[in-house]
């Protein structure tokens, strides 16, 4: 059985670093860990579908590798939080025609109807293009500005203006605000009132293929159970780029000059066209899970750090021919698998006479695919008050490509709990820096967020992108190719070759941070200037 020896020789750096004393370096056992990666994404459990066999059988592997490490039940002896979401499965038998156009399914669109309703009537729907779909006072933006949407559908771009205009200065230039993400889109059409809403796809500001969302928007979709008078419009979806084209050509109009204008000014731009969709919807409720488990503290147990990560993926698709299990091994079996392993290490600390003096909970959540379910559930029903929760570190498709000279905080200088991510890098001779691609909007869209718009600090740290040597570098480059298209596919699968040397080394990463928020007594808050800083004020933590 072979330990964690990569990070060996951080220890000869520690004495030339201004920074604290860290914990002694965790020995996280990497086939423990391989082997954890290797089940949770085998294909017995189906690709980890809420709702699904492949659900119960994640509940019973978590629940019982927290019993095995004698962690604290959180809900009437149970690790188990029941989060209340309901199913809906669009037909795929659509008949949609948009601008006097029918589009095929998978190939030209994707919808589905987040309401309860066994089957979706549009007829001459009129189209309305609206730029971004924003309204942002504090960006002086307002898409739907003057602009009645009952009765109509909401043609929407994805991302928002300062993508376009990097240089602009317009909203937050090329790193994506939440107003970008498509969440956002179908909640301000709703807000609007508007009949529906449809997003182009655009492969660099959505930042993935629509591959992507053929897969992740077709077949069943959960969300939570909301309370009946919460509007929601009656359909939703994507459509492709080359059908928006059609469809405005059909109008008269250039696409590429409407997105333009749009980039420039808010817009609103009736296509003196309109659209008929009919699908049946089925619709059904039942229970998905959080598996939640807590490494009590001493002297400030009632203060909690949380570690989350999601254990859902996207199932499997009967309608695929060959391969149909999305297994999700990167995404997020890697993440699951380093949450048990970094609450075996605090464990086995804490047995070892060296407890932290906060607790440790570990969140381990539903739904994320769907749009953050578990993790946003958790948040507005936690099991520990929020404001008693001093941060949140996140872990969602960790570092398989080998070990790496830097580490990427994503969404830098936000909150001071980075501080303590920096730190440990420091300790360990790496650097912490910030994303590449921020259009992305990789803040927005995994579990640390839920968090984050509630006001607690939190932090999502993802692997560096300088490999360590000439041969990691060679490693990654061919692994790369070998994941190339597979986010979000069925070809996410385990390797017996991936390199985790990278992840191991993030591991301790969060381990060494942890424990050092875990002995604190400072409270870190949010920068100002930043969205959540009103929620929590940064309180002038300088490590």
């Amino acid at each position: 059985m072979r330990l964690l020896t990569s990070l060996g020789t951080a220890v000869l750096l520690l004495g030339c670093q201004q920074a604290p004393s860290p914990s002694p370096l965790a020995n996280f056992d990497e086939q423990l860990y391989r082997q954890d990666l290797k089940t949770l994404s085998s294909d017995a459990f189906e690709g980890r579908a809420p709702m699904t066999h492949g659900e119960q059988m994640t509940l019973d592997y978590l629940s019982n590798a927290f019993k095995e490490m004698g962690l604290t039940p959180t809900v009437d002896g149970s690790y188990l939080q029941k989060v209340l979401m309901v199913n809906y499965e669009a037909d795929e038998q659509q008949q949609v025609t948009l601008a006097g156009l029918p589009l095929q399914y998978r190939k030209d669109i994707v919808l589905n109807a987040h309401n309860k309703v066994d089957h979706v009537a549009i007829e001459n729907a009129p189209l309305v293009f609206v730029g971004y779909g924003i309204n942002a006072p504090e960006y002086q933006w307002n898409d739907y500005q003057g602009l009645d949407m009952h009765g109509k559908i909401a043609i929407i771009m994805i991302n928002d203006p300062g993508f376009a205009q990097p240089e602009s200065g317009k909203f937050n230039g090329k790193a994506m605000t939440y107003y970008g993400r498509w969440t956002y889109k179908y909640e301000e059409a709703s807000r609007q009132g508007a009949l529906g809403a449809i997003i182009i796809h655009d492969t660099a500001p959505a930042s993935y293929p629509w591959s992507v969302v053929e897969h992740s928007w077709t077949g069943p979709q959960q969300d939570l159970v909301t309370k009946q008078d919460d509007y929601r419009v009656a359909v939703e979806g994507w459509m492709t780029r080359d059908a928006a084209q059609k469809v405005f050509a059909a109008s008269g109009l250039t696409l590429d000059t409407a997105m333009k204008r749009a980039a420039h000014k808010a817009i609103q731009l009736p296509l003196e066209q309109t659209a008929s969709i009919a699908f049946r919807n089925s619709v059904y409720y039942a229970d998905s899970y959080n598996v939640v488990a807590t490494l009590e503290g001493t002297s400030a147990k009632d203060e909690h750090i949380l570690l989350t990560g999601h254990w859902d993926h996207l199932g499997k698709d009967d309608n695929l021919e060959g391969d149909q299990i999305f297994n999700g091994a990167m995404d997020n079996a890697t993440g699951v698998a380093g949450i048990l392993a970094i609450a075996r290490q605090l464990n086995d600390a804490a047995k070892a006479g060296k407890p932290l003096k906060r607790s440790v909970t570990f969140v381990v959540t539903t739904g994320e695919e769907q749009g953050l379910l578990g993790s946003r559930y958790y948040a507005d029903n936690p099991i520990y008050p929020l404001a008693q929760t001093v941060g949140v570190f996140n872990l969602d498709s960790t570092n398989i490509y080998g070990r790496t000279k830097d580490v990427t905080i994503v969404g830098k200088g936000k909150s001071e709990l980075e501080q303590y991510i920096e730190q440990a890098a420091k300790m360990l001779g790496r650097e912490a820096k910030p994303e590449s691609h921020p259009e992305a909007g990789g803040y927005f869209r995994s579990d640390h967020f839920s968090f984050a718009k509630l006001g607690v600090p939190a932090v999502y740290v993802a692997g560096g992108s300088e490999p360590i040597d000439a041969t990691t570098a060679a490693y990654k480059e061919r692994m790369q190719q070998t994941m190339n298209g597979c986010y979000h596919n069925t070809c996410d699968e385990y390797h017996e070759d991936w390199d985790l040397s990278g992840t191991l080394d993030d591991l301790q990463l969060h381990y060494q941070a942890i424990r050092a928020l875990g002995d604190s007594d400072a409270k870190p808050g949010y920068y100002q200037g930043t969205e959540f800083y009103s929620l929590r004020p940064a309180s002038g933590i300088k490590l």
